[in-house]
């Protein structure tokens, strides 16, 4: 190429294809953010509790924060599916070198994607950390919990040690559960609450929420343990700390 033609090309950002590239952008980002974090949002189910909202609030920032790569990938596509038309082996004239062999642009994707990582990592971290802080100096209830092939039960500690087969809180109180297994690798996961922990045979492992909502919720095993991993499931009651009371009585325990 020329000294002439190279003065006279025009810088990228001012060439129509980039123009229409940088436009499609800014409009795919907002479209794929909002879209993304509202059906994510919607599908992940009501709050029962703080960690959840948090753990969904995490998930529309992670969502935002996602959104200009995934909006640059579409207007890129688009922009050349539409626009950028040429047959042959060789590339047009007009093409500069390719992008996958631009130092550049590896250099930037590098970084970008580096930070977006690290951004996940640690503000994942420091949320966990937090919650986990605060539950702690609430002053939980303590349950056992032991999952087996295919059953969960519940050991109420600090209720004169009452058992049962669903697992039943107080609403407003912080819990903390202590889980382990008596055979295979289980997953205590209570969705509405937004947490789960493994449950490992001769181990104990702990994880706690506060249910803040009454209600009836979903107890799964996230872990493939068996013939009928998918029917080990229980319901998670969460009523006044006067009806739990009453129901620890009941079961033998006192309140």
């Amino acid at each position: 190429m020329s000294e002439l033609e190279t003065t006279q090309r025009p810088s990228w950002w001012k060439r129509s294809d980039a123009k229409k590239a940088i436009f499609l952008w800014v409009i795919f980002t907002a479209i794929i953010g909002y879209t993304a974090s509202i059906i994510q949002s919607r599908a992940m189910g009501s709050p029962a509790s703080e960690n959840m909202s948090n753990t969904i609030n995490m998930v529309k920032i992670f969502t935002w924060a996602a959104a200009p790569v995934a909006g640059l990938v579409a207007a890129l596509t688009i922009t050349t599916l539409l626009g950028q038309r040429h047959f042959g082996d060789n590339p047009p004239p007009e093409a500069e070198h390719e992008i996958r062999n631009s130092p550049r642009v590896a250099a930037t994707w590098v970084v970008v994607s580096t930070l977006l990582c690290l951004f996940a990592v640690i503000y994942g971290m420091v949320l966990v950390q937090a919650d986990e802080n605060k539950l702690r100096t609430a002053n939980p209830i303590n349950i056992d919990v032991t999952g087996q092939q295919w059953v969960w039960n519940f050991k109420y500690v600090d209720n004169g040690g009452a058992q049962s087969a669903d697992l039943y809180l107080p609403v407003n109180k912080p819990v903390l559960f202590h889980v382990t297994s008596t055979d295979v690798m289980h997953s205590f996961w209570i969705v509405q609450m937004g947490i789960k922990v493994d449950a490992n045979p001769g181990y104990v492992t702990e994880t706690g929420t506060t249910p803040n909502k009454i209600g009836v919720y979903d107890l799964r095993c996230a872990e493939l343990c068996g013939l009928y991993h998918a029917y080990m499931q229980k319901k998670v009651h969460v009523v006044s700390q006067a009806d739990y009371d009453a129901w620890v009585q009941n079961q033998g325990g006192n309140a």
